[in-house]
Formats: C-alpha cells, sequence, structure tokens
C-alpha cells in the first residue's frame, strides 16, 4: 500500500473556516522529522517580509550561537511574470514591462531591450546620436539614483538612521529630472526600439546642469559622516569578504566584482551607446568586502557625474527616433492639450493624408511592426553588473521569447559563501552590500 501524497498546502477546518498552511523553499525535505534543535542547531526564518532584506527575499538560516552555518536564499515572492507577459505584446509596448524589473534602474533596463530589438531589426547604426547621448544621460543618472538608494537603504540597516533621508532626499531631484523628462518619477517606458519616446526638454537639462553643482557637496558629508566613523568600520571592514576567485566562480559582476579588484565594467570592455566615446575610469578596490563596495558606489557616482555633463555638453539639436516610419512610432506623436492623446494638429495631418497613410498608422499602432527572425544577446552595465538580454524573435509582432540575465539574481547566490561562518549581523551587512532588487530577480 502507498503512502498518500503530502500536499503542498495541506489545509483544516476551523471556526473560521478552512485554513491553507503554505510551506516553501526545501524546509521540510531539510528539517522534516528532525527536531532542529536537537543539536544546539537553531533555524530562523529570516524574511520575507523583514526590513532588512531590500526586497521579498526569504532566508533560511542555521546557527550555532549567533554563527551562521549555513544559508538558503528563497526567492520567487513577487512573481510578476514579466518575461511571460512580453511574449502577449507588441516590441514597443515591452517596455512598459521590462521598466518593472528592477524598479531602482528602470532605464537601464529599457535600454537592454531597446538594444536588443535594434540588433534584431538591424538599426543598432541608425538611432540618432541625440538619442544615443540622451540615453547615456539618464542611464547615468539612474546609476547615481540606485547608488544613493543602496547608500540610503545600508546605512539605515547598520544603524546611520540619517544617511537613510539624505540618501533619499539626494534622489529625489533626480527623479525630478525624470519626470521632467519622460513625465513619469518611475516605470517610464522611456527608451524604445529606435530610439526615445519623446525629446528631454530644455528644463530638464537646465536640471541636470544644476545637479552637476549640488551633489558633490553632498557627497563630502557622506564621507564625512561614515568613512572614519568607528562603528560603520567595524560593521563593514573585514565583514562579507568575497575575492576575485569567488566572484568569478559565482558569476558576480559590478561593483561587488570590481570591489574584489577585477574592473570588469561593459562600459569600457564592450562599450554601447557610443560609451567609447566618454572620458571616465573604473573605480575598483581589493578588500572584497562591505566597505570596499562602499568605496566603490561612492567612486562610481562621481565618474557618472563626469558621464553627465560630458553628455550634457555635446546635445545637439537632431531627432530621438530613427526616420524609418515603419518603427518610427510612437516617438512622432504630439500629447494633446489635455495631456493625454494626440494633438489635434497630428490627427488633422494624418487625416489629411492618403488612406495608405491612415492604414498604415494604425497597423503599426495596434498590431506593432515585425522583426525579422532571429535571436540576439546584449550586455550592458547595470548599477548591480551585468544586466543581459536574451531576446528571440519568430518574424511577427510580439516577441516569441525575452528572458533577462539580471545581476540581482546571480549575484544573490554570493550570499551564502559571504555569510556562512560569519555572524548574524553580517547576514545583513553582506546582503546589503550585494544590493539585491527583488524586481529584478523575480521577473
Amino acid at each position: 500500500m502507498t503512502e498518500p501524497v503530502t500536499e503542498y498546502a495541506p489545509s483544516r477546518e476551523t471556526t473560521e473556516g478552512r485554513v491553507f498552511t503554505v510551506t516553501g523553499g526545501d524546509w521540510y525535505e531539510t528539517f522534516g522529522g528532525e527536531d532542529p534543535i536537537h543539536d544546539e542547531r537553531i533555524v530562523v526564518n529570516l524574511g520575507p517580509q523583514h526590513p532588512s532584506t531590500h526586497g521579498v527575499l526569504r532566508l533560511v538560516l542555521e546557527l550555532e550561537g549567533e554563527t551562521v552555518t549555513d544559508v538558503r536564499p528563497v526567492v520567487g515572492y513577487l512573481h510578476t511574470g514579466i518575461e511571460k507577459n512580453l511574449e502577449f505584446r507588441n516590441w514597443v509596448q515591452g517596455s512598459t514591462f521590462v521598466t518593472r524589473m528592477d524598479y531602482l534602474s528602470p532605464i537601464f533596463n529599457e535600454t537592454g531591450y531597446a538594444l536588443a530589438v535594434e540588433k534584431l531589426l538591424g538599426i543598432t547604426d541608425q538611432v540618432p546620436a541625440r538619442a544615443n547621448t540622451i540615453r547615456v544621460l539618464m542611464m547615468e543618472l539612474n546609476r547615481i539614483a540606485s547608488h544613493l538608494v543602496w547608500l540610503a537603504t545600508t546605512g539605515m540597516e547598520l544603524g546611520a538612521i540619517s544617511m537613510m533621508l539624505y540618501g533619499f532626499r539626494e534622489r529625489e531631484y533626480i527623479l525630478d529630472i525624470f519626470e521632467l523628462t519622460s513625465g513619469l518619477r518611475m516605470n517610464h517606458a522611456y527608451v524604445r526600439p529606435g530610439g526615445l519616446a519623446q525629446d528631454m526638454p530644455a528644463e530638464a537639462i537646465e536640471k541636470a546642469r544644476w545637479f552637476l553643482k549640488y551633489l558633490p557637496k553632498k557627497l563630502k558629508e557622506y564621507e564625512d559622516m561614515l568613512t572614519e566613523q568607528v562603528i560603520w568600520l567595524e560593521r563593514t571592514k573585514g565583514v562579507a569578504v568575497l575575492d576575485v576567485t569567488g566572484c568569478l566562480a559565482l558569476g558576480v559582476t559590478g561593483p561587488v566584482l570590481r570591489s574584489a579588484g577585477l574592473p570588469w565594467d561593459l562600459r569600457k570592455t564592450m562599450p554601447y551607446c557610443g560609451y567609447e566615446t566618454y572620458e571616465f575610469d573604473v573605480p575598483s578596490r581589493t578588500a572584497g568586502d562591505v566597505y570596499a563596495r562602499y568605496e566603490v558606489r561612492l567612486a562610481e557616482i562621481r565618474e557618472s557625474l563626469k558621464l553627465v555633463e560630458q553628455a550634457l555638453d555635446r546635445l545637439e539639436p537632431g531627432p530621438v527616433m530613427v526616420a524609418d516610419q515603419k518603427i518610427a512610432w510612437p516617438a512622432q506623436l504630439a500629447i494633446g492639450v489635455d495631456g493625454m492623446g494626440n494633438s489635434l494638429e497630428h490627427v488633422a495631418k494624418i487625416m489629411g493624408q492618403s488612406m495608405e497613410s491612415l492604414i498604415h498608422h494604425f497597423k503599426l499602432v495596434t498590431e506593432g511592426f515585425r522583426v525579422p527572425p532571429g535571436q540576439v544577446y546584449v550586455g550592458i552595465e547595470s548599477p548591480r553588473g551585468e544586466l543581459g538580454v536574451h531576446a528571440v524573435s519568430d518574424g511577427g509582432t510580439r516577441p516569441y521569447r525575452v528572458h533577462y540575465r539580471d545581476p540581482s539574481f546571480v549575484n544573490l547566490q554570493a550570499l551564502p559563501a559571504m555569510a556562512e561562518g560569519a555572524l548574524l549581523a553580517d547576514v545583513i551587512a553582506g546582503g546589503a552590500s550585494l544590493d539585491p532588487v527583488m524586481g529584478g530577480v523575480d521577473r
């Protein structure tokens, strides 16, 4: 007689109705039928609601006293299904989905996706210079904003509460620039295949130039507050060390890899969007600990400021979308006076042209353009490391498959290597130093 199969979510009847007990990870496989403290082993669930986990992340920890002996990251609590949703939208609509993955670096999600679609279309060299310059400008502002959030949240988690307030305060100015440019503070869908949704207004450019003068003074204040602070040093120096060999073995990229001594940055090694024409350095350290990652990210903010200044200086009037009218929608559209729909002038222009033009516009808006069959991989340097986009087309108006190599997902597997053998408090410091964003992990 076979034993009954245990349900994944067993239920029981109560006076309040049926109650389900949801399990997950490998909890029962690991601890089923055994008292986890019979050998003085303590098993702790950290998350998925804990405020110090940078999102909806669950860690199953085994402890002996305060020493961590085992760490099991359990992901999947956001279950957004964004990659699957892309298969049911046309190529342009995909921008509105991918921007919601890593929600702290939406411009990078959009740019990687746009570069992949442009490569499939064979129009990479046709993207206007102004569009590429604005892409670089927006990405570097986004990198600064992302690092500021990291500095703010990590400061809070390690006890520097003031840093939380200051980091988010400075980020607001960047979000103001994004709002002036795209109409939104987050989830912009601004970078589109072929160029940009719309041009960058003069007001946003002026605000960006002001920010270039404002932020360096604040960075100096942050360093005065943290760099030599005794508690900050105790909580970061020699904590969660991962050397360059471990980084390479685990596929870790971004500031974590550069803090271990390898200055690998796709903007230098495999440039895109014209990065090879900009002057900037790739900061690196050799300690491979939390403090080194702090130093690298602060240095990267300064390098991004240099890139933003160069991008602003080379902005010249011109189009921000490819000239091919079979791809150029919707950058050519104008907004109506109510802030919605199309302007009357644009509608009159369409209606006044040939019937073929009207039909073409209708099909382009409703169905989207067709992308030749094929598959490509494009990698860009996001604030957390290599963000890769694998896009597959079957020749239709929708993606056959789009898969992201998100650095947060890959870097998270380094947490056990950092945390095991260390103290429980160092799990928080080490996890924070990876800067994982769960929107990118649970795509």
